[in-house]
């Protein structure tokens, strides 16, 4: 996670430091605080104004934490506020360290789980309004982010939850194994009038109001001769994936060969959709366990009999290859997915 801490007096200063030692062990964590205090405890110094810092942070980090007046803290976010989808988590420390306040982004930006940390850390309590989370309710948007599952409609996401608190049972269907105890608050039937659908296909609607809950857990092994435009790379991953009722989110990443690696058609499609690109040496692609469609030419240009299929379990982290090669306008496509079961009490 990627957090700044930022603070204006010199107690704050002094807490800050103290956050950000902690918070590094297992973050990426930078500390700031003004030009006066920085040299003293060793801290960047806010330069461009608060403003602007805030700004910038929103943009480039997953949580900001302020130290200070929580007044400040709001007037400074104010601006730049979007959704709880986007938004990063802000925490507000008072600069004794006895209060902190999850302020934004309580669930999906993680805000509620750093406020509890911060609080062990500074020895104070952590100050969580979040409904759910208060009276031990399911919380959508915990459950998500705990299982690193897309929300398909946050207006039903919020539904949901309005349901809950008002103690009605919340129907369930789950296309993966369920590795857990499912939460009281829910129910596996396909009866009810809204419930949460756990599954690839995004059309899937078992409920009059279906939230569905899509697991990034997809991986596309891609292969391509030089220079394939974007738009070929496209059409064969959309349509492979509508044929199978995948949806697009459940993707989590493209995997190739190394050679492939600054291939245009291929960055610019992850680029587009926001997935991450990986690559694999011929190699690795190499010790890839599984059965094969194998290939004497390819192996004769790449040293693997199989790029796109190997490169998918890789990229699956050796999961499951469910969509062999299949070829279109000069790529290659395989897909597999991660092994995964949902899990309510992580």
């Amino acid at each position: 996670m990627k957090i700044a801490v930022v603070s204006f007096t010199r107690n704050g200063a002094k807490l800050t430091k103290s956050i950000s030692l902690k918070l590094a062990s297992s973050n990426d964590v930078e500390g700031y605080t003004l030009e006066k205090f920085s040299k003293e405890y060793d801290l960047n110094t806010i330069s461009s104004g608060l403003k602007a810092w805030t700004e910038d942070m929103f943009a480039s980090r997953n949580a900001i934490v302020f130290v200070g007046a929580c007044g400040i803290a709001v007037r400074s976010i104010a601006p730049f506020i979007k959704d709880k989808t986007k938004d990063p988590a802000v925490i507000v420390v008072d600069e004794l360290g006895r209060h902190v306040i999850s302020l934004l982004s309580g669930h999906i930006g993680g805000a509620n789980s750093l406020a509890t940390t911060i609080a062990t850390i500074t020895g104070g309590e952590a100050i969580i309004s979040t409904a759910t989370d208060i009276n031990n309710r399911f919380s959508v948007d915990t459950f998500a982010k705990a299982n690193d599952l897309y929300i398909s409609d946050m207006a039903i996401a919020k539904e949901v939850s309005s349901r809950v608190l008002e103690n009605e049972k919340i129907g369930l269907l789950c296309d993966f194994s369920i590795d857990s105890n499912i939460h009281s608050d829910l129910k596996l039937t396909t009866s009810s009038d809204i419930g949460i659908a756990i599954t690839l296909d995004d059309m899937k609607k078992p409920y009059k109001r279906t939230l569905s809950l899509i697991p990034r857990i997809v991986s596309l092994g891609i292969g391509c001769r030089r220079n394939t435009p974007l738009e070929n790379i496209e059409e064969l991953v959309l349509k492979t994936l509508k044929e199978n009722n995948i949806s697009l989110k459940g993707v989590r990443n493209v995997s190739s060969i190394n050679i492939k690696a600054d291939e245009k058609g291929l960055v610019d499609f992850c680029t587009k959709y926001n997935l991450n690109f990986i690559t694999f040496t011929p190699d690795e692609l190499n010790e890839a366990k599984g059965d094969f469609t194998r290939s004497g030419f390819v192996k004769s240009i790449t040293g693997v009999d199989n790029v796109c299929e190997r490169a998918a379990v890789l990229g699956s982290d050796n999961g499951s290859l469910i969509i062999r090669k299949t070829c279109r306008n000069s790529v290659t496509l395989a897909v597999a997915v991660k092994k995964w079961g949902a899990d309510f009490e992580g």
